[in-house]
């Protein structure tokens, strides 16, 4: 076999179209080059930033971590479930998905709202910054996925997808894995690792 072949034979092996991993590695370089620009900035303000980082809840942090762990697995879900060509189950798994993002983004608002209140901006120092770029960033992420896959449950019920075209489902449960894996780093650094 020669390289050309192992090449194609690999992206073969991708779910999804080949478009979305391109743009999931873009996302994660930005993200991974916004981790360790924070990890620099708290390694020099190391009071700062564990004094503030206190002022975060870690059982909401803690709760959408929870919520978007198993918004995954409703992918999965969904996706096991077009692959049987059971398109009906699998928009039902897709719409639980989106709950659960909707969750997720009530959560965040209302830890938004909470430092708002409490008269903390991108100002108060670098930690908060950090923390509301981060997370608004991530936020963002999240609310694209939930507008991908409403897309996807709309063409669902319009037979769009089936046990042998099922490639845009897949397409949209990669995003959505990358905002999970994305979340699951950022909860630790942001909330826990002191």
């Amino acid at each position: 076999m020669n390289t050309n072949t192992a090449l194609v034979n690999k992206t073969e092996d991708l779910p999804g179209d080949f478009a979305i991993w391109i743009f999931i590695l873009a996302e994660m370089l930005v993200f991974g080059v916004m981790f360790i620009v924070y990890a620099f900035a708290r390694s020099n303000q190391l009071e700062v930033f564990n004094a503030s980082q206190l002022t975060l809840s870690r059982s909401m942090g803690t709760l959408n971590t929870i919520i978007l762990i198993t918004s995954s697995y409703f992918v999965v879900r969904a996706v096991s479930a077009i692959k049987s060509g059971d398109s009906r189950q699998s928009g039902r798994w897709l719409l639980g998905t989106i709950f659960l993002g909707g969750m997720f983004v009530a959560v965040k608002l209302w830890e938004f709202k909470q430092k708002f209140l409490a008269g903390i901006t991108l100002e108060t120092n670098d930690f908060y910054m950090f923390y509301l770029t981060l997370t608004f960033f991530h936020l963002m992420h999240v609310l694209m996925g939930m507008i991908i896959l409403a897309c996807i449950v709309y063409k669902l019920k319009h037979g769009g997808y089936s046990a042998q075209e099922h490639f845009g489902v897949e397409t949209g449960a990669s995003f959505w894995h990358m905002v999970d894996l994305l979340w699951i780093v950022l909860f630790p650094l942001i909330y826990i690792i002191r």
